[in-house]
C-alpha cells in the first residue's frame, strides 16, 4: 500500500466521506496555527494593554515632550521584540493536519491517514482485507475531531502576568473616564521634539460682571510663583484657557467645573470655558508646561440693610425713613415692606381687606457698597394709616442675595384731621379695612354717629352722606364692596375736612406723582420734558395761592424770623425743576427721582411751615398721639380684667396662685414710653411749660348765703398739660408693678386712673390750643365755660361750630325727636342681644356690659 493520498476519490460512494474528512483536516491546521502564533501573540497584546493602562493612568500627560517620545519608543520595541518569533512561523502542512486528526480520535492504526491510502495492488485477497479494513474505518469517522486549540500559556507566562494586565486595564478604562481618548493621544504630543512648535497657552479669569472688577491675566511664565500662590477670585468667576497649536487637556479639583463657552473660539484654537464655584484647582497638562493654579472663591455675601434711626413722620404725614446699606458688590433694590402686627386677643383671625403696603426705597447709588439712604412716603391714604405695623427692610444685590433688617414695631403716620367727625370716619375706616369680620361693629359706630344730626352733623351733605355709606355697608357682601365702602369713608372723611380745598393743591400733587411714575418706568425724554413742564406751571400757580394767603395774614407776617431760617425762592426751585431734567436727559433717572423726593419734601415743609399752621399741626399730632395712647391703654385694661378672671377660675379649680403677667407688663411698660416720650416732645416745643398749676374754681354760694371756698389747685411740676400726664406716668408705673407681681385687681384699678389722667392731660391739651387759636379775644360777661369763640359765634369744646348760633342765644340742649329714640332703642336692643349670646368672646362681652352701664 502507499500513503501518498489520491487527487480524487476512487468512487462517487467516498465522495461525501473525503469531504467531511477535508473539512477535518481544515480544522486541525487552523488549529495548530492558532496554537504556534498565540504565545507571540499575548506578548505583543500584553504590551498594548501596558501602553493603554500607562495612557489611561495620566503618564503621558506628567511627562514632558521628550519622555513621551522616549516612553512610545521604548512601548514600539517591546511590541516588535514580541512579534519578532513571528518571522520563523510555518503554516502547517496536510501531515501535520492528520497527525493531528489521528491523535484526536483517540483510535489506534491512524484512522484519518488511513482513509486517505489507496490499494496498490489487484491481489484479490489484499483487496479483501483492504475493503473489510476501510468499512471499519469509515463507521468510526464520527469520532475524528480536530479538537480546540491549546495555546499552553502556562508554559510561556508561569506567573500569569498577564492576569495583571486585564486587572490594570480595567481599573485605569473606569478612572479614565470621559478623557480616554484625549489621554491615549497625549503620548503622540511631540511638541517641540522633532520641530519647534508655534504652541501658546493664554489663561485668565473673569469676575461676574456686577463685581467690577477686571479679569485676572494667569501667566505660564512666572510658573512657580503660580504653582505656589492660591488666588483668591469671587465666586461665581470664569477661568478661560485657549491653546494656539495643540490640544487642550485640563485636569480639574475641587468646584471648578467645565461649561459650556459663550461663543465660539477663535479659528485655530482651542478654548475651554471652567467655572470657579468654590475652592479648587486648575492644571493644563496639555501642551505641557503650565503651571497648577489653586483658587480660593470668595464668596458673595450678602448685603445689609437697617435703619439709620427710627422713622419719622413728616410735616403733611408722609413717613420719612433713614436707612444704612451695605453690601461688598453694591445693592441694587431695596424695598420696604409693612405687616400687621397680630393681636392678642382670640377670637377671629383678622381678615384683612387691602394688602400691608409695600414699596421700593431710594438708593444712594446705583450701586450702593456702603451709604446711608432716604425714602419719604406719602401712606397718609392707605387704608394702614394709624395702624400698628411691622416693618421689615430688604435689600438685594446683583447675584440675587438678599438681606433683611430686624423687624420694627412702629406705627403708621396718619393724616391729621382736626374736626371730630372726619376723625371718627377715619378710625372705622381702619378697622374694617384691618378686618372685614368687623363690619358689624363699623355699622353700629355708623349708626351712632348719625344721632342727632340738628347737633353734631347740621350740614345736609354731611348727613346724607354718612346715611349713603352707612346704606352702601349694609349691603355689601363681598370684599370687593366692602373696599368700597373703605374708599367711601375715606372720601367722605376728606370733603367734610377740605371741603374748600384749592385745584391748585391738587395739580401740583399730580403733576409730582406723574413725574415720578414716568422716572420709575424710564420713560423717554420728551415725555420727561412735557411733564417737567407741568410741574413747574403747577408749581408756579402754587407759589402765587401761597402769596395771597400770606398777604391776607399781615399780623403773621409782621413776625420775626429765626436767625437760622433758611429762605427758598421761586429760582431756586425752578432751578431744580431744570437739573431734575438734565439728570434725565443724561440717563441718570435715580438721581432725578431722588431730586424730586427733595423738592417734594421742601414743599411740604413750606406748606406746614405757613403763618399760624405749624404750632396748630404740633398740637394736633400730640392730640392724636394721646387719642391712640387712650384707647391703647383701655385695650390693656381689657385684657388684664380677662386674664385676672381667667387665673381665678384657675385658682378656684386647682389651687394655684396667680402667676405674674409678663406680656402685659411688657406692653404697660411700652406705652409709658410712649408718654415719656410725648412728654418730652411737648416741653421741646415749648408746650411744657408756663402753667405751674391752676387755681381752683369759686365755689358756689350755699343754701345759707355762705360760699365754699373754691379749692386751689395744686402746683404744677411745670408741665403744661398741668398734673394730667405726670399722674397718668406714675399710675402707668404702679400698674406695671402690680402686673409683675401677677395683681390683677391692682393692675386694673391703676390702669383706670391712668385713663382718668391721659383724659385729663388731653383736655388739657386740647384748651391750650383753643386758647392759642382765640388768642387776643378777652372773655366777656356772656362767654361760656369751655367754649371757644370766633367772629361771634361759639363752638363745642371739641371745636365743631355751632352752626346757626349767634352768642346769646338759647344753648339748652334739644330733647330728641321720636325717630331718634327708636334709633337709640335699636341699638341698645342690639347691644342687650349680643351681650346674651354666649359664644362671643369673653373681652367682647366685657365690652359691651361697660356700654350698657353707661347707659
Amino acid at each position: 500500500m502507499s500513503a501518498t493520498p489520491p487527487e480524487r476519490p476512487e468512487s462517487d460512494a467516498d465522495a461525501p466521506v473525503q469531504l467531511q474528512l477535508t473539512q477535518a483536516l481544515e480544522r486541525a491546521r487552523i488549529a495548530i496555527a492558532w496554537e504556534r502564533s498565540w504565545p507571540y501573540l499575548g506578548r505583543l497584546l500584553s504590551v498594548v494593554g501596558l501602553f493603554l493602562v500607562a495612557s489611561w493612568v495620566g503618564l503621558w500627560l506628567a511627562l514632558p515632550s521628550i519622555a513621551r517620545a522616549i516612553g512610545l519608543a521604548l512601548f514600539a520595541l517591546a511590541a516588535l521584540a514580541a512579534l519578532f518569533p513571528l518571522i520563523k512561523f510555518r503554516w502547517p502542512s496536510r501531515e501535520d493536519g492528520l497527525a493531528r486528526l489521528d491523535r484526536g480520535s483517540g483510535i489506534r492504526h491512524r484512522p484519518a491517514t488511513a482513509l486517505t491510502d489507496t490499494l496498490s495492488t489487484q491481489d484479490p485477497m489484499a483487496r479483501a482485507l483492504w475493503l473489510v479494513q476501510r468499512e471499519r474505518t469509515l463507521s468510526s469517522l464520527n469520532k475524528i475531531r480536530a479538537g480546540l486549540p491549546s495555546p499552553r500559556l502556562a508554559i510561556h507566562d508561569p506567573w500569569a502576568l498577564r492576569a495583571l494586565v486585564v486587572v490594570l486595564l480595567f481599573a485605569t478604562w473606569i478612572a479614565a473616564g470621559g478623557e480616554r481618548g484625549t489621554r491615549i493621544m497625549a503620548a503622540f504630543n511631540w511638541n517641540g521634539v522633532l520641530a519647534p512648535a508655534n504652541v501658546r497657552v493664554d489663561a485668565w479669569v473673569t469676575p461676574p460682571l456686577y463685581t467690577g472688577k477686571p479679569p485676572i491675566i494667569l501667566s505660564a511664565a512666572n510658573k512657580d510663583a503660580a504653582d505656589a500662590a492660591v488666588l483668591p477670585v469671587p465666586a461665581g468667576s470664569t477661568l478661560i484657557v485657549r491653546s494656539s497649536g495643540g490640544a487642550l487637556d485640563v485636569v480639574l479639583t475641587g468646584g471648578v467645573s467645565e461649561v459650556a463657552p459663550a461663543a465660539e473660539a477663535p479659528k485655530g484654537t482651542s478654548e475651554k470655558h471652567f467655572a470657579i464655584a468654590a475652592d479648587g484647582t486648575a492644571h493644563v497638562r496639555a501642551p505641557s508646561g503650565q503651571p497648577l493654579w489653586k483658587f480660593t472663591a470668595t464668596a458673595d455675601r450678602a448685603p445689609t440693610i437697617s435703619l439709620a434711626k427710627d422713622p419719622e413722620r413728616q410735616a403733611r404725614g408722609s413717613l420719612q425713613m433713614s436707612y444704612k446699606l451695605e453690601d461688598d458688590y453694591g445693592v441694587t433694590e431695596a424695598h420696604a415692606q409693612f405687616a400687621a402686627r397680630a393681636s392678642d386677643a382670640k377670637g377671629a383671625k383678622p381678615r384683612p381687606l387691602f394688602d400691608a403696603p409695600s414699596f421700593s426705597l431710594v438708593l444712594p447709588n446705583a450701586r450702593t457698597r456702603n451709604g446711608v439712604g432716604q425714602t419719604v412716603k406719602d401712606l397718609s391714604e392707605d387704608p394702614y394709616a394709624g395702624a400698628e405695623v411691622t416693618l421689615t427692610l430688604t435689600a438685594k444685590d446683583e447675584a440675587g442675595n438678599e438681606g433683611k433688617s430686624e423687624p420694627f414695631n412702629t406705627r403708621l403716620p396718619e393724616r391729621l384731621f382736626t374736626k371730630p367727625l372726619p376723625r371718627a370716619l377715619i378710625e372705622q375706616r381702619r378697622i374694617l379695612a384691618l378686618d372685614a369680620n368687623q363690619n358689624g361693629q363699623v355699622a353700629l359706630a355708623l349708626d351712632a354717629l348719625m344721632i342727632a344730626p340738628e347737633a353734631f352733623t347740621p350740614e345736609a351733605g354731611q348727613y346724607l352722606g354718612l346715611r349713603s355709606v352707612s346704606s352702601q355697608l349694609d349691603r355689601a357682601r363681598t370684599d370687593a364692596a366692602l373696599r368700597e365702602v373703605v374708599a367711601s369713608l375715606w372720601s367722605l372723611a376728606v370733603t367734610i375736612e377740605d371741603g374748600d380745598i384749592t385745584d391748585v393743591d391738587k395739580a401740583l400733587k399730580a403733576a409730582q406723582d406723574a413725574l415720578k411714575q414716568a422716572l420709575e418706568r424710564g420713560a423717554s425724554d420728551e415725555e420727561i420734558k412735557k411733564l417737567t413742564e407741568n410741574l413747574r406751571a403747577a408749581l408756579d400757580n402754587f407759589l402765587k395761592q401761597l402769596a395771597e394767603k400770606m398777604k391776607q395774614n399781615p399780623q403773621q407776617l409782621a413776625r420775626p424770623l429765626d436767625k437760622n431760617t433758611k429762605v427758598m425762592r421761586q429760582q431756586d426751585l425752578n432751578n431744580m425743576i431744570e437739573r431734575m431734567e438734565r439728570l434725565s436727559r443724561s440717563g441718570d433717572k435715580d438721581a432725578a427721582k431722588q431730586l424730586l423726593e427733595q423738592m417734594q419734601q421742601m414743599l411740604e415743609n413750606l406748606q406746614m411751615a405757613q403763618p399760624g399752621q405749624q404750632g396748630d399741626g404740633e398740637m394736633e399730632q400730640a392730640l392724636n398721639e394721646l387719642g391712640d395712647m387712650i384707647r391703647k391703654q383701655q385695650q390693656l385694661r381689657d385684657k388684664t380684667f380677662k386674664q385676672g378672671q381667667e387665673s381665678r377660675r384657675d385658682r378656684s379649680r386647682n389651687g394655684k396662685p396667680e402667676q405674674g403677667m409678663g406680656d402685659l407688663q411688657q406692653d404697660q411698660q411700652g406705652l409709658r414710653d410712649r408718654l415719656k416720650k410725648l412728654q418730652d416732645q411737648l416741653a421741646k416745643q415749648g408746650m411744657g411749660q408756663g402753667q405751674k398749676g391752676q387755681k381752683g374754681q369759686k365755689g358756689e354760694k350755699g343754701q345759707g348765703g355762705q360760699g365754699e371756698q373754691g379749692q386751689q389747685g395744686d402746683p404744677g411740676d411745670g408741665d403744661g398739660d398741668g398734673d394730667g400726664l405726670g399722674d397718668a406716668d406714675s399710675a402707668m408705673g404702679d400698674a406695671g408693678g402690680r402686673l409683675g407681681e401677677g395683681n390683677a385687681d391692682g393692675a386694673v384699678d391703676s390702669q383706670g386712673k391712668a385713663l382718668d389722667a391721659l383724659r385729663k392731660g388731653a383736655q388739657s391739651l386740647a384748651q391750650a390750643m383753643q386758647q392759642g387759636e382765640g388768642e387776643g379775644q378777652s372773655d366777656g360777661p356772656g362767654n361760656n365755660p369751655g367754649r371757644q369763640q370766633s367772629g361771634g359765634r361759639e363752638s363745642d369744646p371739641l371745636g365743631r361750630p355751632l352752626h346757626g348760633r349767634e352768642l346769646g342765644d338759647d344753648l339748652t340742649v334739644k330733647i330728641p325727636g321720636e325717630i331718634d329714640v327708636q334709633r337709640v332703642r335699636r341699638i341698645l336692643e342690639e347691644l342687650r342681644r349680643r351681650l346674651g349670646d354666649t359664644t362671643r368672646p369673653q373681652l367682647e362681652l366685657d365690652y359691651i356690659e361697660r356700654l350698657l352701664k353707661d347707659y
